[in-house]
């Protein structure tokens, strides 16, 4: 089969593999009808992930069909239509049965590596790292789906892949970022990152209720796709996103506040993002965090920080007094899911939502390694890719 290869940092490629086989009782093989490039996947193409080794699989945001069940997969059957979360999870254990898939204690066959970096493991995942298992991706013509009987969502007659492909991953990002910011009707909520889980996000603090959303970013596209979805925008290269916010919310400073940007913000203005790439260049930090310290500066006292976007591993200068001084909450983490599926569908279904609005270009599989650049460059207007195996 086909399937697109990390050699490398900038070093993506199409290459032949061997076909993936069942080899547990609860597996099953899909058939790739669509994938995405997501961009969290840009981490990885950037280097700045670690524990990546040369011919990794890449992708974590895919669908398809069934073909090959194991023998003790009871609830899948050959020619089940299937999203497949980026989240591998057992469905037994403590915190699979808390709803906490993300945290799965027993899918990442990695876990002593997890343990030494993380303290504890978190789930498997799909083409990112041997951190989290090194399993083969998505962005492929077939894959292996470990623990398949519980690491799927199954798909109703009548949707395009397009509709439902975002259920593995962004949508739920997006809606878990909202939703873990508890939205009141009085909230006005400032997102950070006007990307693919941006895009989400805004659209599920909308359908949440509050009062006011707004979008931060400096790509003209993202602005404008942000402000169809219902967000006051802010082109960061044009203004000053302290002074808007101060203005927009009486100066007070908005209730919740998300960070759909992870390691690789950007800020060309802003002297810490400068010190930020210079740590970065000789390896004295892994991240970069200029959103969240924007964050704790502006938000409101007492209000909360929601953090979707993926961060890999060490940052410095984060004021945390300032933090524990305005008594911030802060909820992140990976997505769990499957602890939102069922609704989203359902949202879809009722057309309250549908996700394929965030597409831009859609390409066949071979096409990958060229998009990535395009997609990293935000070029051609791109923001969100979908692959054809």
């Amino acid at each position: 089969m086909r399937a697109l290869r990390w050699h490398g940092k900038h070093d993506i490629r199409c290459d032949t593999v061997p076909d993936p086989v069942i080899e547990e009782g609860r597996d099953a093989i899909v058939k790739v009808s669509s994938c995405a490039i997501c961009g969290s996947d840009l981490h990885l193409f950037d280097g700045f992930m670690q524990t990546m080794e040369s011919g990794d699989i890449m992708g974590h945001e895919f669908m398809g069909e069934v073909v090959d069940v194991g023998r003790d997969n009871h609830k899948l059957k050959i020619g089940d239509r299937v999203v497949v979360p980026f989240t591998i999870f057992c469905g037994e254990c403590d915190q699979c049965r808390r709803g906490n898939f993300s945290v799965c204690e027993r899918s990442n066959r990695n876990r002593d590596k997890a343990d030494k970096v993380f303290g504890h493991t978190t789930a498997g995942l799909f083409g990112y790292s041997h951190l989290t298992g090194g399993y083969p991706g998505g962005q492929a013509e077939f894959v292996r789906v470990p623990m398949a009987d519980t690491t799927h969502v199954k798909i109703p007659a009548g949707l395009t892949d397009e509709q439902v492909l975002f259920l593995g991953d962004i949508f739920p990002t997006g809606w878990q970022a909202a939703a873990n910011c508890d939205i009141q009707p009085e909230d006005t909520v400032a997102i950070w990152g006007a990307g693919p889980v941006g895009q989400m996000t805004i659209r599920s603090a909308v359908l949440l209720g509050a009062r006011q959303v707004i979008a931060i970013d400096r790509v003209p596209e993202r602005l404008a796709m942000a402000q169809a979805g219902g967000a006051i925008t802010i082109n960061l290269d044009e203004e000053s996103v302290l002074e808007r916010l101060k203005e927009m919310t009486r100066g007070k400073g908005p209730e919740k506040c998300i960070d759909a940007v992870g390691m690789e913000s950007h800020a060309t203005r802003a002297f810490d993002a400068i010190y930020d790439r210079v740590k970065q260049a000789v390896m004295l930090e892994t991240d970069r965090p200029h959103v969240l310290r924007e964050m704790i500066y502006v938000c409101r006292p007492a209000g909360t920080l929601s953090v979707p976007g993926v961060y890999g591993g060490l940052i410095d200068k984060i004021p945390f007094g300032a933090s524990m001084n305005k008594g911030l909450t802060w909820k992140m983490g990976q997505t769990h899911v499957n602890r939102w599926t069922d609704d989203l569908l359902r949202r879809i279904q009722d057309g309250q939502i549908d996700p394929s609005f965030v597409i831009t270009h859609t390409v066949p599989l071979q096409d990958g390694p060229g998009m990535y650049k395009t997609f990293r460059d935000k070029e051609d207007g791109c923001i969100k890719v979908v692959l054809k195996p």
